[in-house]
């Protein structure tokens, strides 16, 4: 091991670095109290049926937990049947997402994340997406291809947040990675702990409309456990 001090920065270095530091937070306190976009996806084969209707259910929590941290737009993405991904537009309010999902039936299929992750990488490039949150059990595609586009959202700011039903290894293994390359989190999903993963979401939200200040300022369990995972996968730290 070699265990040589690393050259400390040369003043010219150091007055670079500490000029982002002060833009990247300069850009986050805009934010906060901002809107934000998030992209609720969702594994819509037949397996999930009774995930989609428990997401259902959830979903007008993300609202009210983001409503204190400024304006949320929610888009709906899922994947069904022989090829199916469909992406709904922008929606402002519980009503109207539940009516999108209310309206959906699962179909048997193959998963299609890669869709999924490109569909991401499209919409932020024509308007910030803060947040990505994906529901599903299991990944039948390529985990080096799914690499690729994860990276290229976590070079761009968009963390992925996966919520995993079930125990399947190869899944969590994929699901994991996506995390870490994109600085988001993975978590089980439970649909004995409802009120713990309604939660979860509702931090997810929270962190889409205000960042980090606005997590840190609720303060909640949940809210700390966020800070706590996207911190550990190289996501901002708190000061």
């Amino acid at each position: 091991m070699n265990d040589r001090q690393t050259p400390a920065p040369r003043p010219s270095e150091k007055s670079a670095v500490d000029a982002f530091v002060r833009q990247a937070r300069a850009l986050a306190e805009a934010k906060s109290g901002g809107g934000g976009r998030l992209i609720l996806a969702l594994d819509a084969t037949m397996s999930r049926q009774p995930t989609w209707d428990l997401a259902c259910e959830l979903q007008a929590d993300m609202f009210d937990a983001a409503a204190r941290s400024g304006k949320l737009e929610i888009q709906l993405v899922y994947f069904r049947g022989l090829g199916e991904c469909r992406a709904s537009r922008f929606v402002g309010g519980p009503a109207e997402l539940k009516a999108l999902m209310t309206g959906i039936d699962c179909r048997a299929g193959h998963t299609q994340i890669g869709k999924v992750l490109a569909h991401a990488l499209k919409e932020n490039a024509a308007g910030k997406v803060h947040a990505l949150v994906y529901i599903g059990d299991a990944m039948e595609e390529n985990i080096d291809d799914l690499a690729v586009q994860a990276g290229a959202l976590g070079l761009r700011g968009v963390p992925v947040f996966l919520f995993q039903e079930g125990r399947d290894s190869h899944a969590e293994t994929a699901f994991k990675e996506i995390a870490r390359l994109t600085k988001g989190a993975w978590f089980r999903f439970d649909r004995q702990a409802a009120a713990n993963l309604s939660r979860l979401l509702a931090a997810i939200a929270v962190f889409a409309t205000g960042g980090f200040k606005a997590l840190e300022k609720r303060g909640t369990a949940e809210d700390r456990l966020l800070i706590a995972n996207m911190s550990e996968r190289g996501g901002p730290k708190t000061p």
